[in-house]
C-alpha cells in the first residue's frame, strides 16, 4: 500500500485505491459507481465493487448487500430541461435495517472521514432501505 488516508475520529484508514478509483470515476468517467466497505480487522476502508461506465442504477442497487452496511458513490448523468447534459456525484451511506448494530455505528462514525478523502461529491443520501435511495430520490436532488 503506497499511501492511506487516516480518519482521525475512528482510527480507520482509507486505502489509496479508494481515492484513485474515485478520481477515475470523476474525471475519466470509467466507473458508474464504486461501493466501499470497512474491513474491521485491518481498520481499512477498501473497494468492495466497481461498476463499469455502462452499468445502470439498478445494477448499482443490486450490488449492495441486504444485511450489511456500505458506502457508495454513484455518478448520475442526466439532461436538464434546457437540454444540457450534466453529471452529479452522489455519496450514499447504506445502512440496512438487517445489519448489525456494531456495523451501523462503525459506518456512521467513519463516514465523514471518507467524505473528506473523496473530493467532489455533490449530494449525500442516507438509506436504510431501497426506497430511501430510489431513482426518484436521486432525480429530485439532482434537478
Amino acid at each position: 500500500m503506497a499511501m492511506a488516508f487516516k480518519m482521525a475520529t475512528t482510527g480507520m484508514w482509507v486505502a489509496d485505491e479508494c481515492k484513485n478509483s474515485f478520481m477515475e470515476m470523476k474525471w475519466k468517467k470509467v466507473h458508474r459507481y464504486i461501493v466501499f466497505k470497512i474491513d474491521e480487522k485491518s481498520k481499512l476502508v477498501t473497494i468492495d465493487k466497481v461498476g463499469g461506465a455502462g452499468e445502470s442504477y439498478d445494477d448499482f442497487t443490486a450490488s449492495l448487500p441486504t444485511d450489511d452496511c456500505r458506502y457508495a458513490v454513484f455518478d448520475f448523468d442526466f439532461v436538464t430541461v434546457d437540454n444540457c447534459r450534466k453529471s452529479k456525484i452522489f455519496f450514499i451511506a447504506w445502512s440496512p435495517t438487517a445489519s448489525r448494530i456494531r456495523a451501523k455505528m462503525l459506518y456512521a462514525t467513519s463516514k465523514d472521514g471518507l467524505r473528506r478523502v473523496l473530493d467532489g461529491i455533490h449530494y449525500e443520501v442516507q438509506a436504510t432501505d431501497p426506497t430511501e435511495m430510489g431513482m426518484d430520490v436521486i432525480k429530485h436532488k439532482a434537478y
